[in-house]
């Protein structure tokens, strides 16, 4: 019998390993090894070295689950040999030309755009007040103020990292829109999913953080992934 693939779920910015939440626990009583990566968030290469520690760690193969910014990190570390396949979430999904700041300009910025405040460290936050409006109006009250009081910030550098090779190009991958998005304009999600034909594209009628607020469609897109490969 064909062994289940291990899933490693990549969290983005302004986030960590606790928003799956509502996922992991559907997929474990799947069958799956899943593990949450606690990315710091301090550069592109950190928290690709970090992915790729929890990567090496699993047994062969691995799907790969990157949410916004992981999206960035999955298309770097997907081009490990024991990758199989990417899910993306609402995700960045960037050509090895492109920045991340050259893909907010696509379209017009989205309304978090205007809640994003730098620090005196070179990193950015989320105005916490206004987080739950902009990145997860659509879970729980109790729940969006703590992902908004936790909330990991990242280093304002990371807006100019480059991958070096794109793995959505040569590996099998599934992509989720956000169709209610505003951290990252849901025509830019509808761009990466058209260019990189993904094996499956679904939409939810959900804001950024999907698998928090759909966490049962998710799971069942990153098990439909996983039972594919």
């Amino acid at each position: 019998m064909k062994a289940k693939p291990s899933i490693v779920l990549v969290h983005g910015a302004w986030g960590d390993g606790a928003h799956w939440k509502h996922v992991i626990p559907l997929l474990v009583d799947s069958g799956y090894t899943v593990r949450a990566v606690q990315n710091p968030l301090s550069s592109l290469k950190d928290d690709v070295e970090k992915t790729k520690d929890i990567v090496a760690s699993l047994p062969d193969p691995v799907l790969l689950v990157g949410h916004s910014y992981g999206g960035v990190v999955i298309t770097e570390v997907g081009n490990e040999p024991n990758v199989a396949g990417l899910v993306y979430v609402a995700a960045f999904a960037p050509d090895p030309s492109e920045t991340v700041q050259q893909l907010f300009e696509l379209n017009p910025p989205p309304p978090g755009a205007a809640i994003i405040r730098p620090d005196a460290q070179g990193y950015l936050w989320l105005d916490f007040d206004q987080y739950p409006a902009n990145f997860c109006q659509d879970v729980p009250a109790e729940e969006a103020l703590v992902m908004a009081i936790t909330q990991k910030p990242l280093a304002a550098s990371i807006f100019g990292d480059k991958v070096t090779k794109a793995a959505w190009k040569e590996k099998p991958s599934w992509y989720q829109v956000s169709s209610n998005d505003k951290m990252i304009p849901p025509a830019t999600e509808q761009f990466f999913a058209e260019r990189m034909k993904p094996k499956k594209t679904i939409s939810l009628p959900s804001r950024h953080a999907s698998m928090a607020s759909h966490g049962n469609e998710i799971a069942d897109f990153i098990i439909e992934a996983a039972s594919s490969l």
